[in-house]
């Protein structure tokens, strides 16, 4: 085998559209990239003497090629398509370097397997890599299987190379994340394909050294998608403060290429001003300060402060006068308050009343505050000073202890007959920062009586889910009170809410907490009031609620279902009144394009590459923002032109909103520029709920961007596969009648997508479904009766959702958009499930043509799938129009009865071949295993097991208390096994039970 490498076409630098060339010079540096190759065959002058495995069978072979610049290049073959077994090469040691993400460029060919007619025959190979700090590597070690080897990807042809065909190789490019030791080997592992290693370059990028913004940029690697390359200011120049009070920074791609703008720009430092020039910061003289950087300048020192030092950013306070921390350095320098006068206590029993006077000296400052501390002190003997210690949790304070505004509190829970010290401090916001002890003055108070003593026997009468029924022991007195009422605190145990007491009274022993969380812990004291007062708080004791009941839960979800439904019909209400006034709108107002149809004005979608210049549609139908508005937070993913992120756009006036960011990679052609903002063009004339929206364009800076709305749970069909199980059949059908009505629209203005799939549906936070991934989409002629777009040849089009005249004639129609929608419908009722399983694309194709069509998901509403066939009508003109379907889903809605009317179960005889893919019989299952396999419930083998579910006489008594146990969860699962339970029951019934 040869294969031909394909010329690399030159990289050209992008401009950014400013008519300055100083500006354009910077914008040009901006999105040049450099890769440094580690590893390149090309370049090997010698033979490679790569390891083969195993060493008594080598089947690759190093052979040497001409490239296409009839260069001599290495290359390696091998061709076993009569067996299965495994056969390795591996690449010499290759250090990494300062690279943690390399990339590794595969160019090779591949024979398609039906030409060869082997039984073991195959069209892809494995990629591995091993990680080691030396060249170890040994034709034993490491051993030759995927651990210790890390695999990187299975590797598939795009093109496969037939007997007598043409020379067609395959590029591609794979990437290694999170490397850390010092170099990694390169594996290949075939097992049955017929192939050739034209070449292996390995390589990493970065980005090069910038200036910009009066910062300097090093040469930076990215260790992630982005890396944040941080800059230096020039000298006495800083950042800003605020919140972006940090070194400039700017992102590196993982592509090399510079990213935008840098976060933050330079100006002259605090105790700095900007001198004759922009160029030179000059320190502030003697007895002036300058507190911020930024474009100020120096001004006099504050009250009670001076400097003598040049370049100072504040004034020091003068001996005995001090700064909070929360004062700005501008403000002038105050000091501590005086102490507070003619304290005045009033006892109550075993509480006390303090009042006192404001002081006479507040310092200067208005955030008086006062603090309250509580000594007990013990009688004096002869000789003796009588010794006195801090008050402990029993004391309680109203309205608080610490951080009093007003000049009075009281105190409770104080000891009977029992002498205490009471210190009064008066404190400001300087306080803390002076060397002596806040000024204050104390009294002293005795008090009296006696209070009940602590409540013993706290225990729980009964419990639920949200509530705790508890009693305790009566106290006995030994004075002539009575017990007036018991006060309970109780607070979660454990979390964020653990400490955070709440309180309330009783008159009798018992009380009942209601409110409280399902299964939680819980710590409750009580302590009881006579007339002498509060008695002390018994020890902590835990109480915990009971779990989720069964019944609580189906009321809960009855209830949710049925404040579902009326929203939905709300909203449909809303949907319908407002699609009215916008088609009484669209007919008395003329439309910008002049399109005519039937007498009434009618929008109608332009196609961007009709224009002479595709610019001028950008600057039609797409709003350009400011490059400044629009904050790149973390990149989400790649697109076909560059990395998608997420980010926020700010535009002044207007509410901060997320939105996703597509961005053109560096390098790019004027072509690539074209087909990328063309995309925007297509979304801008867009305006529907359920079509994704285009916020707008930035084109004059780089790198280019497309913003639209972001929307937070990604694609439809990644988010059902992820929440299987756990929607309404209304609600599915709401996502569907979404989508539909947004399909409704584009076939109104006359606009075919052509790629409609559920992996380019969007969802949002409300799941709300958004049409969107206009690449494949095309204009219709308005005046032809039968409008299509013919692609162009060799087109690719996705097999499994498209109309069979498309597959055929490559014609498309909003007909076969319908027959694409039938197709989405099947994978939303099956929760994400791959169109026609594994089977190929030829035999899809030969399916539909013998017509046969894929049967109903599990409890699947037959209405539902009656639509699905009629969008998949063979004859295009029998098919709905999208007006059709959402007026049959509307119907479908306000009458949900119509959704519970399944499929029985059991293959249909129309449909045989698609048919077999349905889960055979249960009983026709031999073990449980069997039987969780047949369902796709495998994930739960080894719990049912374990729990003693052992044989399908054992599992038909199982109920949804047991699968709980065996940890099912989701009500997805919980009935899917009990509908299979239930025809396990019926098929092992006696035949008189069946009628």
């Amino acid at each position: 085998m040869e294969g031909v490498r394909a010329p690399v076409a030159p990289r050209r630098a992008s401009s950014c559209g400013l008519p300055l060339l100083l500006l354009q010079l910077l914008l040009l540096t901006c999105c040049r990239a450099e890769e440094e190759v580690l590893m390149n065959t090309k370049m090997e002058t010698s033979d490679l003497r790569w390891t083969n495995h195993p060493a008594d069978d080598p089947q690759w072979d190093e052979v040497s090629g001409l490239d296409d610049e009839s260069n001599s290049v290495r290359t390696y073959e091998i061709c076993t398509p009569d067996s299965p077994s495994s056969y390795w090469l591996r690449t010499r040691w290759i250090p990494r370097r300062a690279a943690t993400t390399i990339y590794v460029e595969i160019r090779f060919s591949m024979m398609e397997c039906s030409g060869l007619n082997r039984r073991h025959c195959k069209e892809t190979f494995n990629l591995y890599y091993y990680q080691s700090d030396s060249d170890e590597a040994t034709p034993t070690h490491p051993s030759w299987m995927e651990n210790p080897y890390t695999k990187v990807s299975t590797v598939a042809a795009d093109h496969l190379r037939r007997i007598g065909g043409d020379r067609r190789s395959n590029v591609k490019l794979l990437r290694l994340d999170q490397l850390r030791g010092a170099g990694l080997y390169l594996a290949f592992q075939t097992q049955g394909a017929c192939m050739a290693l034209l070449s292996v370059r390995v390589f990493y990028r970065k980005c090069p050294p910038l200036h910009r913004a009066f910062a300097s940029f090093p040469e930076t690697i990215p260790h992630s998608l982005v890396e944040q390359a941080q800059g230096v200011c020039v000298e006495n120049a800083v950042t800003p403060p605020g919140e972006q009070s940090r070194p400039p920074t700017m992102l590196c791609g993982e592509d090399g290429q510079w990213v935008g703008q840098p976060t933050s720009s330079c100006a002259c430092r605090p105790g700095y001003e900007a001198g004759n020039t922009d160029v030179r910061c000059r320190a502030c003289p003697s007895g002036q300060f300058k507190a911020a950087s930024g474009p100020g300048g120096c001004g006099p020192c504050p009250a009670n402060s001076n400097t003598l030092i040049p370049g100072s950013a504040y004034c020091p306070c003068r001996p005995g006068y001090h700064r909070a921390d929360s004062d700005p350095t501008h403000t002038a320098c105050t000091r501590p308050p005086s102490a507070p006068r003619s304290i005045v206590s009033q006892i109550n029993d075993t509480s006390v009343t303090l009042e006192w006077s404001e002081p006479l000296e507040r310092g200067g400052r208005g955030d008086l505050t006062y603090t309250v501390l509580c000594s007990l002190c013990g009688t004096a003997t002869k000789g003796l000073v009588a010794s006195c210690s801090p008050c402990d949790d029993s004391v309680l304070y109203r309205p608080a202890q610490r951080g009093l505004t007003q000049r009075r509190v009281v105190v409770w829970g104080l000891r009977p007959h029992t002498k205490y010290t009471f210190t009064i401090q008066s404190m400001n916001g300087v306080s803390a920062l002076s060397q002596s002890e806040p000024a204050s003055d104390r009294v002293n108070i005795t008090t009296s009586r006696d209070v009940p003593p602590p409540v013993s026997g706290l225990r729980r009468v009964a419990a639920s889910e949200t509530s705790l029924s508890l009693e305790w022991n009566v106290p006995v007195l030994q004075n002539q009170y009575q017990i007036l009422d018991y006060q309970l605190r109780y607070s979660p145990k454990g979390g964020e809410e653990a400490g955070q007491w709440q309180y309330m009274s009783s008159r009798s022993s018992s009380v009942v907490l209601t409110g409280l969380q399902r299964a939680g812990q819980y710590q409750v004291q009580v302590r009881a009031r006579s007339q002498a007062g509060y008695g002390s708080f018994s020890t902590e004791s835990s109480f915990n609620t009971l779990p989720d009941g069964v019944g609580h839960s189906q009321m809960a979800l009855t209830g949710v279902l049925v404040s579902m439904a009326i929203l939905l019909l709300i909203a449909i209400v809303i949907v319908a009144v407002y699609c009215y006034r916008r088609r009484v709108k669209d007919s008395e107002v003329n439309d910008k394009t002049g399109h005519y149809q039937m007498g009434q004005t009618m929008k109608v979608y332009i196609d961007p590459f009709t224009y002479e210049d595709p610019n001028e549609a950008v600057r039609e139908f797409a709003k350009e923002i400011e490059a400044s508005f629009v904050k790149i937070e973390e990149v989400i993913g790649a697109g076909e032109f560059g990395e998608v992120c997420r980010g926020r756009l700010r535009v002044p006036g207007r509410k901060e909103n997320y939105v996703a960011i597509k961005t053109l990679k560096g390098g790019y052609t004027e072509k690539q520029r074209r087909d990328f903002l063309s995309e925007a063009s297509i979304m801008g004339q867009f305006q529907h709920p359920n079509i994704i929206h285009l916020e707008g364009v930035i084109t004059t800076s780089c790198p280019v961007m497309i913003l639209t709305e972001f929307m937070e749970n990604g694609a439809l069909d990644s988010f059902l596969r992820m929440n299987d199980g756990q929607f309404t059949t209304i609600q599915l059908v709401g996502m569907l009648r979404g989508i539909a009505a947004g399909m409704k629209y584009l076939s109104d203005m006359s606009f075919v997508h052509r790629d409609l799939a559920a992996r380019n549906i969007l969802v949002n936070s409300n799941l709300v479904c958004k049409v969107s991934d206009f690449g494949l989409s095309r204009f219709l002629t308005e005046n032809s009766s039968d409008p299509t777009y013919t692609s162009s040849l060799g087109g690719k089009i996705p097999i499994r959702w498209t109309a069979p005249e498309a597959i055929a004639y490559r014609k498309f129609t909003s007909a076969s958009d319908a027959w694409s929608y039938g197709i989405v419908m099947w994978e939303v009722m099956s929760y994400g499930e791959r169109p026609y399983w594994d089977m190929s694309n030829q035999d899809v194709i030969n399916a539909i043509e013998q017509d046969y069509r894929l049967p109903p998901p599990p409890d699947c509403p037959s209405s539902l799938h009656a639509l699905m066939l009629d969008c998949w009508q063979k004859e295009r003109a029998n098919r709905p129009r999208f007006c059709d379907v959402v007026a049959s889903l509307d119907r479908l809605i306000r009458n949900p009865v119509s959704l519970k009317v399944t499929h029985s179960d059991g293959p249909s005889p129309s449909q045989p071949l698609l048919d077999q893919r349905v889960p055979p019989p249960l009983s026709a299952c031999g073990s449980v295993s069997e039987w969780l396999r047949a369902i796709k419930m495998e994930r739960y083998e080894q719990s049912f097991l374990q729990a003693g579910f052992t044989s399908l006489d054992v599992v038909s008594q199982i109920n949804t208390e047991d699968l709980l146990r065996v940890g099912v969860t989701l009500a997805g699962h919980q009935k899917k096994i009990l509908s299979s339970i239930q025809t396990l029951r019926i098929h092992k019934a006696p035949p008189t039970l069946l009628y």
